[in-house]
């Protein structure tokens, strides 16, 4: 994928473009993740599908915000579709970016033909489950020093790190970034999952999954034109079943 980027108010939004002459799917990643996260994807999609992943505010090589709402993660996903002429076009979110997704399409139907929501709910109650990553420094000396401080997430950044200009190392994301804007994504939005009338499918996982099964029957149930997947696998779909996460799509997709 290709790596460009876009200024919007003096802040730059970076973001992987897959680059082919398919239809245009706009993917958002959830947080501690960038929009590499959907390299498979826009490998397993190609060529009918191009892939365009933006590194969402404050994560990978996009700017820091001054905040982390949800209307400002809107925002920014309708700046990259307009600068792109892409509209309308499918969108995926994931997470808390699944927010995004619903609220874009309920906002402006006009830019969204399709709609995917990759593990959240259309009711969220954040449990501070970020909050383990205030412990990480937000840079050191050297890249190993990084990796013995993240413990048990070293094998998931290993490959993210950032090197600074000054040749410190740092992770893709401020700590208390992500911890101020998982706070933020708590609310309740039905109003939104049921404000737009394109299709939708909404995925999740079996395992530890973020959306409760009958919530996620419910969704489904109470909008028309949807359909439900479950994986065997987390909350992290697209990493845990790549396969069956691009067959869910795909799928959908072309139906």
């Amino acid at each position: 994928m290709n790596r460009n980027d876009l200024t919007l108010n003096g802040r730059r939004i970076s973001y992987l473009d897959a680059g082919t002459d398919g239809a245009p799917l706009l993917a958002l990643h959830g947080h501690l993740e960038e929009g590499l996260s959907f390299e498979q994807l826009a490998t397993d999609l190609a060529p009918r599908w191009r892939v365009i992943a933006p590194d969402q505010r404050g994560h990978g090589d996009s700017d820091r915000a001054p905040d982390y709402s949800t209307d400002g993660y809107v925002a920014d996903a309708v700046a990259v579709i307009e600068a792109l002429g892409l509209g309308p076009v499918a969108v995926l979110g994931h997470s808390g970016r699944g927010i995004t997704a619903m609220r874009l399409a309920a906002q402006r139907p006009d830019l969204v033909s399709a709609l995917i929501v990759e593990e959240i709910g259309a009711v969220h109650q954040s449990t501070g489950s970020l909050n383990f990553v205030l412990s990480w420094p937000s840079h050191t000396a050297t890249r190993q020093e990084l990796l013995d401080a993240l413990g048990f997430a070293a094998p998931m950044f290993a490959d993210v790190l950032r090197q600074n200009p000054d040749g410190s190392w740092r992770l893709p994301f401020v700590p208390q970034d992500m911890v101020d804007s998982e706070a933020l994504v708590s609310g309740d939005y039905w109003a939104d999952w049921l404000g737009s009338q394109c299709p939708a499918l909404l995925i999740t996982g079996n395992k530890a999954p973020c959306v409760d099964p009958v919530l996620a029957r419910e969704m489904i149930d109470k909008r028309a034109d949807a359909e439900l997947v479950v994986l065997d696998t987390d909350h992290f779909a697209h990493k845990g079943d790549p396969a069956g996460f691009a067959a869910a799509v795909r799928e959908f997709l072309q139906r």
